[in-house]
């Protein structure tokens, strides 16, 4: 019975109260508050009701506290401070100064627009954890919709089934081969100067995706690229173009990355589109944050649009962090 009495106490119940407490008179509490006079007394006569017991002494001063209405006191400053401390965290979360955000990558972070956002982002939101997550384009898709990922930013335009997709970038792709090849001579490469070159990959993703890509694009020119498989880490596949073992792709990103002994080309007219991918039943505040900051340094990239010219980039020295994907 007691239990159901106090399950009809409302904040409001408690404010009046506290007040009525803290100035000893419902009147003060009244001004204090802004709530009529009758309003405060009523109140308060109900909450002792529901209690069951009376919380104030009236007289024609105004009121005191009882000794229940004493021990009471500490209880309601303390359920009003835990609701307020509430209130705010979740209004913090909301302006996304606390959170969490996983984030699905299957591009580079050396350089480029990935690299710049998450920076820009971690500085805008420092007390914003950001996880960051590799994978295939499949398995992050069906994560998104599991809601165990908050978004990825993937190549293509692809429409993911029961996800949005927000174009935002792209990069030029380019031939990866050591610094004393041939080609290496040239300021810019065309698919049939790489026809009869013997071309390698990593076992791991992305390797079957630049498989597809060398095929796809070679095929065009009728030509069925030699493709060997190395089950080795990515970090060590430019290392072996460096040993001539083979050429490679990836994305201008990568070229950040520095390894001894290779040379970056870029491949004529090849251009990869990035975008973001992420379910609109996700409702993580520190997510819409990270998509408002891409799409506006999206806006700012296409207003302020210039294509920079191709030129070679030879790396011959200083061994930096290991590449990341064509994708």
């Amino acid at each position: 019975m007691a239990v159901e009495r106090t399950r009809a106490i409302e904040l409001r119940h408690l404010r009046y109260f506290v007040s009525a407490a803290e100035h000893g008179s419902f009147r003060k509490a009244s001004a204090d508050t802004g709530i009529q006079h009758s309003a405060i007394s009523r109140r308060i006569r109900d909450l002792e009701h529901r209690l069951g017991t009376p919380l104030f002494l009236r007289h024609s001063g105004g009121v005191c506290l009882t000794f229940a209405g004493q021990r009471f006191l500490r209880r309601a400053r303390q359920i009003l401070r835990n609701f307020e401390d509430g209130a705010e965290e979740i209004a913090s979360i909301k302006r996304s100064d606390f959170g969490r955000v996983k984030i699905g990558i299957y591009s580079s972070i050396a350089s480029g627009f990935l690299a710049e956002l998450l920076g820009l982002y971690a500085d805008c939101h420092p007390k914003v954890q950001i996880d960051l997550i590799e994978d295939n384009p499949a398995d992050q898709a069906s994560a998104i919709r599991r809601m165990q990922l908050d978004a990825a930013f993937l190549t293509g335009e692809r429409n993911w089934r029961d996800c949005e997709t927000l174009p935002l970038w792209s990069e030029r792709v380019f031939a990866v081969l050591p610094v004393d090849h041939l080609l290496a001579g040239r300021d810019e490469l065309e698919w049939q100067h790489l026809a009869d070159e013997n071309f390698i990959i990593n076992e791991a993703g992305p390797g079957q995706e630049i498989h597809d890509y060398l095929v796809q694009r070679l095929a065009a020119f009728g030509y069925h690229p030699q493709i060997s498989v190395h089950q080795i880490g990515r970090e060590n596949l430019l290392p072996l173009v460096a040993l001539k073992r083979g050429l490679t792709v990836v994305s201008e990103a990568m070229t950040a990355a520095h390894f001894p002994g290779l040379a970056y080309r870029p491949i004529v007219g090849e251009v990869l589109p990035f975008s973001a991918v992420w379910s609109p039943k996700n409702d993580n505040p520190a997510l819409g944050q990270l998509l408002d900051l891409a799409r506006s340094m999206s806006g700012l990239r296409e207003a302020d649009a210039v294509t920079p010219p191709a030129m070679p980039i030879d790396v011959n020295a200083v061994p930096s962090q290991s590449p990341d994907r064509l994708q």
